[in-house]
């Protein structure tokens, strides 16, 4: 691992591994795959690999029961987020990247001077520094902030005609740091791509182990993207159409998931 280099090409492979596959394997893998995520070999079963975004659904999320032991204002059983499917939608959908290695933090009382660390024998630094300048810091809102990035080890690769949103986890406040979000054009972008981050948890000293999620990706065909919108008043019969959906979302129970939800 002396000649480890996070920057990575993977626009060919070297003449031994390029003999060692067998004719059409690693196109036959690219057309059953709707997204690829590549990583340096020396690393592959050695860190965590990016999976379905449902597979890191938080632990808050998990230990909640379906129903509260009350009613609600309508009269209907109360019912916590557990009950919610469009959270549960936001919780599945795309792919997450996970911290690819345990990572240690001093987060002092003026959340500037931080201090990390990770094992001797890392095979790359995991996380570093931006500089504060880079988000306007000092200035609001960044009084007391030091930008930091994870050092995403994965390149993503996605079909043609698509681009990758990477973002903070969803719902995910029990995670003591935000993610700056991106959308890049994973189609034509053939690298790995950093996520910008600040430390939003409380001073003190953490450990963020491996596996840890770290980003929701979530592939979008730029052709499908709504550019032109407009604000207006309803109309009477929206109006109508409105109330009617209304009354029956307080009034019937499980109405969106027996009519309204489009399984994902």
């Amino acid at each position: 691992m002396s000649d480890f280099r996070i920057n990575f090409s993977f626009d060919q492979d070297d003449g031994a591994d390029a003999q060692e596959k067998e004719p059409g394997a690693a196109d036959d893998a690219a057309t059953a795959a709707d997204i690829e995520f590549l990583c340096d070999p020396a690393l592959a079963g050695r860190i965590p690999a990016p999976e379905r975004a449902i597979r890191f659904a938080p632990d808050w999320f998990k230990r909640l029961e379906r129903e509260m032991d009350m009613k609600d204002a309508h009269g209907l059983p109360g019912l916590t987020a557990k009950a919610c499917l469009p959270m549960t939608d936001a919780f599945s959908l795309g792919f997450m990247i996970p911290l690819p290695l345990d990572v240690q933090f001093h987060i002092p009382e003026d959340r500037v001077s931080v201090q990390m660390g990770w094992a001797p024998d890392a095979p790359f630094q995991p996380v570093e520094q931006h500089h504060p300048g880079q988000i306007g810091a000092p200035e609001p809102p960044f009084q007391s902030t030091m930008p930091l990035k994870f050092i995403n080890p994965w390149r993503i690769r996605v079909p043609q005609g698509y681009s990758v949103l990477l973002t903070q986890p969803f719902s995910r406040p029990d995670l003591p740091f935000g993610c700056f979000s991106g959308f890049v054009d994973c189609d034509r972008f053939d690298t790995t791509i950093n996520l910008p981050f600040a430390w939003t948890g409380d001073p003190g000293d953490y450990m963020l182990p491996a596996g840890t999620p770290i980003a929701q990706i979530v592939p979008i065909r730029r052709d499908t993207l709504l550019k032109q919108g407009m604000a207006r008043a309803s109309t009477q019969a929206e109006l109508d159409e409105q109330a009617a959906a209304a009354k029956r979302k307080y009034g019937e129970e499980s109405t969106y998931a027996r009519d309204w939800r489009v399984k994902k």
